[in-house]
């Protein structure tokens, strides 16, 4: 076929019957062209020549998987840089990605090595956080750092940083900031809304209780009922 025909039709060039003969054998050429092209196209991957399909040329070209260190080197990084990780996330993470384990140990060591996984310091960024953002007690820190494969020893010195005063002034804090919505309440109702908040939140119940206790006596109002 010319170059320029694709530009006019048989029917533009010539007119009539011609054009409807002109566009028959047309038609059967392409359909001849197309069936050699493809049969061509059969022999041509049978012996190993590139084929004309874009994903199988992506397939040929692509280069043998990556090592299994350096696919997890990889996954560590990225999630790394997404946010801080222990180092039991990352392990979950690449036993998901069906990294070996001799391979992710591997990795996961010499990550530990450099600074880049430390579940010491991810603990005490973990409970600074945690305690004066969201004003989390210790029981609820120590819950969420287990969840995340933190030992227990590193654990318990992370919340330990926590001295029992300052739980106690960011419950009071926490009460204060929900005493206006109770207002409309009877003091035992407003009592128990406020203990399940602190509750939620990892406080004891005696501590719950004598922080609402006090905060209500600032208020004039003596509860008659020991909820402690």
């Amino acid at each position: 076929m010319l170059a320029g025909s694709s530009w006019f039709s048989p029917e533009q060039a010539d007119g009539g019957e011609t054009g409807k003969s002109d566009k028959k054998r047309s038609s059967k050429g392409r359909r001849s062209g197309s069936r050699s092209n493809r049969r061509s196209g059969k022999r041509a991957q049978g012996q190993g020549w590139p084929s004309d399909d874009p994903d199988a040329e992506s397939q040929v070209s692509a280069g043998p998987p990556k090592d299994p260190e350096s696919a997890a080197r990889a996954i560590c990084l990225r999630l790394l840089t997404m946010a801080p990780k222990t180092r039991a996330q990352l392990a979950e993470a690449l036993r998901k990605r069906e990294i070996p384990d001799e391979a992710a140990e591997a990795v996961l060591g010499r990550f530990s090595e450099l600074g880049l996984i430390n579940d010491e310091a991810f603990a005490a960024a973990w409970v600074d956080s945690r305690h004066h953002g969201r004003g989390l007690a210790k029981r609820a820190l120590a819950a969420e750092l287990r969840h995340r494969g933190v030992d227990t020893e590193t654990v318990n010195e992370a919340v330990e940083r926590l001295d029992s005063d300052q739980e106690a002034e960011t419950a009071r804090r926490l009460v204060d900031r929900k005493l206006a919505a109770t207002r409309s309440l009877d003091p035992q109702t407003r009592t128990r809304r406020l203990a399940g908040m602190l509750a939620r939140k990892g406080y004891s119940s005696g501590l719950a209780f004598r922080v609402i206790r006090e905060a209500l006596e600032e208020e004039g109002i003596d509860l008659e009922e020991d909820f402690s």
